[in-house]
């Protein structure tokens, strides 16, 4: 039967049934053996003929599964009087409005994950500045994503970040501040690397980074290594304290021996 054509008088077959429901045929078969929907004209022969009446049963049948009522509620309630059919209209309409608003909420958070991936900061330019400082380059963070895109520690970093507000991002900011200040310090005061207080240090260090990402001890010496030798690392090291960025990379590579890393063959693991 086509929109065109006139409705047979019998009914329509089960295939043509399950055409105009968008069901099966065999789903059909399983309701007319269970009692859901019995089609109301059947041939000597056997065959199925579904009614107007017998296809909007199938209709209904199908809303309130889509809602997530089982089969044998869903009999209980074709079969019922209207308001109890009404009453759980209602209910899943409100159970359906609530699981609509958390996959809002869900898509949402996906958005927010996808767009630090690509990122790195979500954060405008001038937040960053204003929060990082005016040395701060806000090409930094897409030049990092370039560089570690495809990384584990750039998916953990990614998704800590869409957690995180500007607040949040203030307070990382205000740390590594003390930190670099402390490390200056050390510098200036002539503490040696594989001391008490330069271990200390550098584990504040790495421990920085480990908010960002999990950040091992043999991690934490390639990081060292790059202070050194990367420019724009060693040149901001060096502008916080001269001889900073080779004082931290001796610091991490001592306090790395003492927690039973060896620097030499140390790997980003």
């Amino acid at each position: 039967m086509t929109r065109h054509t006139r409705p047979d008088p019998d009914g329509v077959t089960v295939g043509v049934a399950a055409r105009l429901t968008g069901t099966t045929v065999r789903t059909l078969h399983h309701w007319d053996d269970i009692g859901l929907v019995s089609p109301a004209h059947r041939f000597p022969n056997g065959y199925r003929r579904y009614g107007p009446d017998d296809l909007a049963r199938i209709r209904r049948v199908l809303v309130h599964r889509a809602a997530g009522s089982t089969l044998d509620r869903i009999r209980a309630l074709l079969d019922s009087d209207t308001s109890d059919s009404v009453s759980e209209l209602r209910r899943q309409r409100a159970e359906l409005t609530d699981r609509i608003a958390q996959l809002q909420n869900m898509t949402a958070a996906l958005d927010r994950m996808l767009d630090a991936h690509e990122r790195g900061l979500l954060l405008s330019a001038e937040e960053q500045i204003a929060i990082f400082g005016d040395n701060w380059k806000p090409s930094w963070a897409g030049r990092a994503r370039d560089r570690w895109a495809d990384t584990d520690q750039w998916a953990e970093y990614a998704e800590r970040s869409a957690h995180r507000s500007p607040d949040d991002w203030r307070r990382i900011a205000d740390d590594v501040s003390a930190l670099e200040n402390a490390l200056a310090d050390a510098v200036r005061r002539g503490v040696e690397p594989g001391s008490d207080e330069a271990n200390e240090l550098a584990e504040r260090h790495r421990a920085s980074i480990d908010r960002y990402f999990t950040c091992t001890h043999s991690m934490h010496v390639c990081l060292g290594r790059m202070y050194e030798s990367d420019r724009e690392y060693a040149a901001h090291y060096d502008s916080v304290a001269p001889g900073l960025a080779v004082w931290l990379r001796a610091a991490i590579d001592a306090n790395a021996r003492a927690h039973g890393v060896d620097p030499s063959t140390a790997t980003w693991e």
